[in-house]
């Protein structure tokens, strides 16, 4: 606008000067000449920079219409699928919900469980040209190790997969620019998890993990500590039965060892490892027992499968949160701040719940035990520091001091 004002302003001087020059005979006629050129001069120099700044103005909208419709997202499936009501559905759910239709997006599904089907599949989304990449799961760490610095040009963002899984991989320590994982402090929402289930009264509790990872080991010792720890207030007795599946799947045999639990008296049990749910709650529906869910707010998935009222709350992790923060991150060009990391993500507010990337689930079924101010007061202890909790997993089996553990390793 002050471009084309100035164009204005000189055109108007060029004509006067032209008119002056015009009507005034008895003035000398060579500096009106020269009046009337510097005055086209000055015209055709304000023409000249609105049509650069216009020039530069195509440029930048050109660039980031590139920017937008040269970022193409792919998601692999780790061993499930998009439907697993778990890490894949959640992932692929969020980056479709991201990328909408304004940026291309689809997903693979590996058809095997190995690190080679893996590979095969990124490759494959690579040469379909898809130049970010979104892995959910641990099962991933090979074929990142494998495919990561062999295209660095595509940008790989991983869930859940940590230094360990990916140095154990690489045999030392792995780190490439076009790399990112982010890794949750699962013992936090576990922790939340078993005090909120004590503190609703439940005092014979379960714990079936799926295998003995990390991730799940977290989940379920911070699980015994929160337990641990409302117990000490209530001063009640508690006992958990704690077992691991050895797959995320649940299946005859598994429910049959459900069936015991439930059946010799376990209220709840908190099912943390993919489709292994399906076996707690199997067999929680056949007594009218409970469950509690994992990563994911599983309410609508268990009670519409199973019975309203099975689900008493979920263990979640912010998958959803940390896909969107990437996928805008590499949209706006910020992959710098990202690139290179691994960042272990948790408690980042006791104010605002729903900035943080762990949480109880918004379908908690909160009682006069255990209220939604009771939570709220939970994470800003957890958040300060009042309430410390472990993620060493480094014992083979979880011990606490207030509840009675019936340890049983591997059901399969």
């Amino acid at each position: 606008m002050k471009k084309m004002k100035k164009i204005l302003a000189a055109t108007m001087a060029a004509a006067m000067t032209m008119s002056l020059a015009a009507c005034g005979s008895s003035q000398p006629e060579t500096p009106a000449a020269e009046d009337v050129q510097e005055a086209v001069e000055d015209v055709q120099e304000a023409a000249e920079e609105v049509a650069e700044d216009a020039q530069e103005a195509e440029e930048e909208v050109a660039d980031d219409a590139t920017e937008e419709t040269d970022m193409r997202v792919a998601m692999v499936t780790d061993y499930g699928d998009i439907t697993d009501q778990s890490f894949n559905q959640t992932t692929y759910e969020a980056c479709q919900a991201y990328c909408g239709d304004s940026i291309d997006f689809t997903y693979y599904k590996p058809e095997g469980d190995s690190t080679d089907d893996r590979v095969t599949s990124i490759e494959q989304a690579i040469d379909d040209g898809y130049n970010v990449i979104v892995m959910p799961g641990y099962a991933f760490a090979g074929a990142i190790v494998n495919v990561a610095s062999e295209y660095p040009d595509v940008k790989f963002v991983a869930l859940d997969v940590s230094q360990y899984d990916l140095d154990t991989e690489n045999g030392g320590e792995f780190s490439e620019a076009n790399v990112f994982s982010a890794v949750y402090q699962e013992e936090l929402p576990g922790y939340m998890a078993g005090y909120a289930a004590v503190k609703m009264g439940y005092t014979k509790l379960g714990f079936l993990g799926g295998m003995a990872v990390p991730a799940v080991m977290r989940y379920g010792y911070g699980f015994v500590q929160g337990a641990d720890a409302a117990a000490a207030e209530l001063g009640v007795d508690v006992s958990m039965n704690y077992a691991y599946g050895n797959q995320f799947f649940g299946d005859a045999d598994i429910t049959g060892a459900m069936d015991t639990w439930y059946q010799g008296g376990t209220e709840v049990v908190f099912a943390c490892g993919g489709g292994i749910y399906t076996s707690a709650a199997e067999a929680a529906a056949k007594v009218g027992a409970k469950v509690i869910g994992v990563d994911v707010d599983q309410q609508a998935t268990i009670d519409g499968g199973y019975g309203d009222g099975i689900t008493i709350t979920s263990a979640c992790k912010g998958l959803a949160a940390t896909v969107n923060t990437l996928l805008e991150a590499i949209k706006n060009g910020e992959w710098d701040n990202f690139g290179g990391q691994i960042q272990n993500l948790g408690l980042v507010s006791g104010d605002d719940l729903s900035l943080n990337y762990v949480s109880l689930a918004d379908s908690t079924v909160y009682t006069d035990g255990f209220t939604e101010d009771d939570y709220k007061a939970l994470v800003a202890d957890m958040y300060s520091g009042k309430i410390s909790v472990s993620n060493d997993t480094s014992a083979e089996e979880p011990t606490a001091e207030n509840v009675a553990i019936n340890f049983q390793g591997n059901l399969k």
